[in-house]
């Protein structure tokens, strides 16, 4: 697909003609990975980050949030839940924390794999080459770090670096290939200052590191955040080249992401269903992704875990989510997956 036929479609409207870009998507989707929906548990293991991120809500700034960091023991009774709902991967999230140590990370992993038979993922922010490799080791099995933006003034804008670290997260992701992970990265939409041409050099950039996860949410306004405060920076919404933060964009990345990289795992993101409760997982679903993240994170701390407010599943128990999903996913003639469902080269 060209740029010119990229842009275009990033721009377009009509109902009629993005009928024909999902109609194309499904298909590629179905072709390249099948009808199985394959359910990853989420389990945020801590909100503590040492990063200013200008859009996220557990930015190291803000001071108006309760932190906290999961024990060992609380992170394991989430994986026996994923275990007993037929998951086929949990995944470890967590702000930029490095009092979560390389140890405990390994030791959680190593438990994982010698008591089940769960893929592992992390997603664990920007870690150091050494850490990454122990936790290969350790038998991690994937590892999802965004780059956000593939603009290099406006991912600086939004992320700041840490003093005397220099942010480089796409030399992360090919150390992440070259470790032998399987390898996920991401970008939000709608983040005020983003065009429509840096959005389509982001999936270009995607094609060209051949990920094996791409993941897409829209930009959501956190009012304790530098961004949410900025009254000006949303002024820049209403610009002709401003990329919307809505859940038509959305759905237009995910689906020009499945033709453009059509055996890619591709997550309908809790961010995505925040803005439509009802069918939001139903409509991603049939736009080109084929992997929903349910959440486990026991409730005391899901609801601490805000990089946005008003999270979809913030207040769902597992068992609430897992029975109505069971049900949309049979509505919808799709079957939930088994085993870890790694990514089918093309």
């Amino acid at each position: 697909m060209k740029r010119e036929e990229i842009l275009d479609w990033l721009k377009e409207e009509s109902d009629e003609k993005l009928g024909a870009l999902w109609s194309r998507a499904d298909a590629v989707r179905a072709e390249q990975v099948g009808s199985e929906v394959h359910l990853r548990g989420l389990i945020e293991v801590s909100n503590h980050c040492v990063r200013r991120c200008a859009y996220c809500g557990i930015n190291a700034d803000n001071t108006r949030i309760q932190r906290y960091r999961m024990t060992e023991d609380e992170i394991m009774a989430c994986v026996r839940k994923a275990v007993a709902f037929g998951y086929g991967t949990v995944i470890l999230q967590a702000g930029e924390d490095y009092s979560i140590s390389t140890a405990f990370v390994s030791r959680v992993i190593r438990r994982i794999k010698s008591e089940t038979q769960l893929a592992v993922s992390l997603g664990l922010g920007e870690r150091p080459a050494k850490e990454l490799t122990a936790w290969r080791k350790a038998g991690a099995d994937r590892y999802f770090l965004r780059f956000e933006t593939s603009d290099p003034s406006l991912y600086e804008r939004v992320h700041p670096s840490l003093p005397r670290r220099r942010s480089d997260r796409l030399a992360t992701l090919r150390k992440l290939k070259e470790l032998g992970y399987e390898a996920g990265s991401g970008v939000m939409l709608g983040i005020p200052g983003q065009t429509y041409a840096s959005l389509a050099d982001d999936l270009d950039l995607f094609k060209a590191l051949d990920l094996d996860m791409v993941g897409v949410g829209p930009y959501i306004r956190h009012p304790d955040t530098p961004l949410g405060r900025e009254e000006k920076s949303h002024k820049l919404l209403a610009g002709r080249n401003q990329v919307p933060n809505t859940e038509l964009m959305t759905y237009k990345f995910v689906a020009l992401a499945r033709l453009l990289c059509p055996g890619v795992n591709i997550p309908t993101t809790s961010a995505l269903a925040s803005l439509n409760r009802e069918t939001g997982y139903e409509l991603g679903l049939s736009r080109g992704s084929n992997v929903i993240m349910p959440n486990l994170t026991p409730s005391q701390y899901r609801v601490l875990y805000e990089i946005y407010p008003a999270k979809a599943m913030a207040s769902d128990s597992p068992e609430e989510f897992q029975a109505r999903l069971s049900k949309r996913l049979k509505a919808m003639g799709r079957s939930i997956g088994k085993g870890p469902g790694g990514r089918k080269k093309c």
